[in-house]
């Protein structure tokens, strides 16, 4: 329960997003991965690349100098060639531009962005696979925890746009980032050791010897370039905050825009257009705001960049050479030469100036990014996580199939350490082939006990055992269906490797949707995905298909058959008890009694009925006399199952 407080021991790795629980742990966990070779192999061609273009950078330089300095002396009696000089070096530099640009600059992006679709492509399948594992991530994530002070915390906002916009920014600005290192650490090398070969004597500096102007040089660079680099980061970071919130305002906009687009219908019949018009404007002037303030602080930034620049490429880089140049220890193609490459000295030091617009966007991508890892690490052991903000002491346990599902001493409640239960279950018994109806009123806790026996409530506390080596199925009444082919959609939440279309045509046709049987392979119809063109009975009609064809030993029906007429819901109940005549069913219904069968039969053996919170059971009236005292009497104790491991013992009579 203490795992996440101050001062615990660290938890080991539970998720394929573990080591993502920090900046660095984010940045290197690719290269540490199974596609390391993959990983490194682009980086150190993309490295060399940029100190070859780094390199080319010192070539362009020297090409300059020799260019201006054609220029100068073009009128010059001793110079007997003047336009071919000029030619000559005006194609040199020409030359290098193209293989500095074309080259080694446009083959490095291609690498580079290879990079970033790699890496990408690598953080999504991780937290894909971490999100939707057996551990009902995407589920439990969902909801707030408390942080390392004890306070209450909410859920990750758009988990989305993190995984989609965020991740996808991140990688790409990481990278940008890593080149421009790379480039900082050539120039200074290479621009650096050419400053030194060029370097001569300042007067009043003798005692520097041959480096002086060198030193000159250095000096402008380190007394121009950091204090615009302090401001630089100041700057950034009130731009990181301010696309932490352009991002989670986006985020929040497009949400109710997806949200509004599946329930379009029912705005529509509701003429609720106006309200739901007000809701967007609402949501969209909080982007609006930021985004005004984030265009001030980028155009201030902008301006701050524009003068910096000029300074540096008319005043600072043209400062150092111009001593000796006065004095006459270098020449005007010496003194361009220097220049040109104080210039690029400053250009790549600046590096970090010119790109902390990005920069503070990385670090607000990369921080949602870590927070949804932080939020999926939490959520693995759920009990402790929701033991944080509540009670949360449930047990599932196993046991032989013959006895069917066991719920005992249970209570449900809601978040809070001083909640009080809401509903309780004293004993009930569920046994094999047993079909039993829910009922109760409105908000009385019929779903929360069904969400209870599949360990999707967080809060409460007692046992639930479950029949060993059976398949369980949960049918809801809102069915969403993902954009894929009708086989696959009968499918799920199985492959559709796992049946052949004759089983799958066979399901539908039972499920009374055999007019669908030819588009078993297809995604759409008539433009629309299934999703569109199915109507809320049909979709039901699907999810009948499904348990037809999936046949689970253990089923729940949470009003997932609310939206058929009295004559499709016997039909949903035949189909289901002609074809799963082995199957536990376990059913929530607006109505007050169940439906029979067309000749007049009791589908349901028994039900529920939950009460001023709390739930009991009986025989449903009209069953035989016999049946009626069977399902009345409670499990023996010698026979009570052990609460965590699989199957009991029965007793030698």
């Amino acid at each position: 329960m203490n795992r996440w407080r101050r001062g615990a021991a660290r938890p080991p790795p539970l998720t394929p997003v573990s080591a993502m629980r920090n900046f660095w742990g984010l940045m290197r966990a690719y290269w540490l991965s199974e596609r390391w070779k993959e990983a490194w192999g682009l980086t150190l061609v993309i490295a060399l690349l940029t100190a070859l273009s780094s390199k080319a950078s010192v070539w362009m330089a020297e090409a300059s100098g020799e260019l201006v300095n054609s220029i100068a002396f073009f009128h010059d009696p001793t110079n007997l060639t003047p336009l071919a000089s000029l030619l000559t070096s005006a194609g040199t530099l020409l030359l290098l531009v193209l293989i500095k640009d074309a080259g080694f600059t446009g083959i490095r992006h291609l690498f580079s962005t290879t990079l970033h679709r790699k890496w990408r492509g690598w953080l999504n399948s991780r937290f894909n696979a971490a999100l939707l594992d057996g551990n009902h991530t995407h589920f439990h994530v969902q909801h707030g925890g408390v942080d390392d002070a004890g306070v209450g915390t909410p859920p990750p906002d758009n988990i989305d746009q993190r995984v989609q916009d965020s991740i996808k920014g991140m990688t790409g600005g990481a990278i940008g980032l890593a080149m421009g290192v790379m480039s900082v650490a050539a120039s200074l090398f290479f621009v650096g050791q050419k400053l030194l070969e060029t370097s001569t004597s300042v007067r009043g500096l003798e005692f520097l010897g041959n480096y002086g102007s060198f030193i000159l040089a250095l000096g402008a660079v380190a007394a121009y370039v950091p204090l615009n680099t302090y401001i630089a980061i100041k700057l950034g970071g009130l731009m990181e905050r301010l696309s932490i919130r352009m991002q989670q305002a986006e985020g929040s906009y497009r949400g109710e825009l997806t949200t509004f687009l599946r329930r379009s219908f029912h705005v529509a019949a509701s003429r609720g257009e106006s309200v739901q018009r007000s809701m967007h404007d609402r949501l969209y002037l909080d982007i609006d705001k930021t985004w005004g303030r984030l265009n001030t602080v980028n155009a201030g930034y902008m301006s701050f960049e524009l003068i910096y620049n000029f300074v540096a490429a008319r005043f600072v880089a043209y400062g150092p050479g111009l001593l000796p140049y006065m004095h006459g220890q270098i020449n005007l193609k010496g003194y361009i030469t220097g220049a040109e490459l104080v210039n690029s000295l400053i250009s790549q030091c600046s590096w970090f100036i010119h790109v902390m617009p990005a920069i503070a966007t990385l670090k607000a991508n990369s921080q949602r990014v870590i927070n949804l890892a932080k939020a999926i690490e939490n959520v693995q052991r759920p009990q402790e996580f929701y033991g944080l903000t509540g009670h949360s002491d449930f047990s599932h346990g196993g046991q032989n199939a013959i006895f069917g599902l066991t719920v005992r001493n249970l209570e449900l409640m809601h978040r809070g350490s001083d909640a009080t239960p809401f509903l309780t279950v004293s004993n009930l018994r569920f046994r094999r082939g047993e079909w039993t109806f829910v009922r109760g009123e409105s908000g009385c806790g019929k779903t929360s006990l069904v969400k209870a026996i599949n360990g999707l409530w967080p809060y409460g506390r007692g046992t639930v055992i479950h029949p060993d080596g059976v398949k369980s199925f949960y049918a809801t009444q809102d069915v969403k269906l993902p954009q894929v082919s009708l086989k696959q959609l009968v499918c799920l939440p199985g492959s559709a490797d796992e049946h052949s279309e004759a089983r799958v045509a066979v399901a539908l046709h039972k499920a009374g949707l055999g007019d669908f049987i030819e588009h078993l392979g297809e995604e759409m119809r008539e433009g629309k995905i299934w999703d569109q063109v199915l109507s809320g009975g049909q979709k039901q009609k699907l999810v009948v298909a499904r348990i037809l064809l999936l046949q689970p030993g253990l089923l729940f029906l949470d009003e997932a058959a609310s939206a058929l007429d009295p004559e499709a819901k016997i039909a949903f109940h035949q189909a289901i008890k002609d074809n799963c005549p082995d199957a536990t069913v376990i059913s929530i219904m607006h109505e007050t009694t169940p439906p029979k069968s067309a000749m007049g039969q009791e589908f349901y053996d028994s039900v529920v009925t939950i009460a001023d919170g709390v739930a009991t059971k009986q025989a449903h009236v009209g069953l035989p006399v016999e049946l009626t005292e069977l399902l009345a009497q409670p499990l023996p104790a010698e026979e009570w199952p052990p609460l965590r491991f699989p199957r009991i013992k029965l007793k030698e009579k």
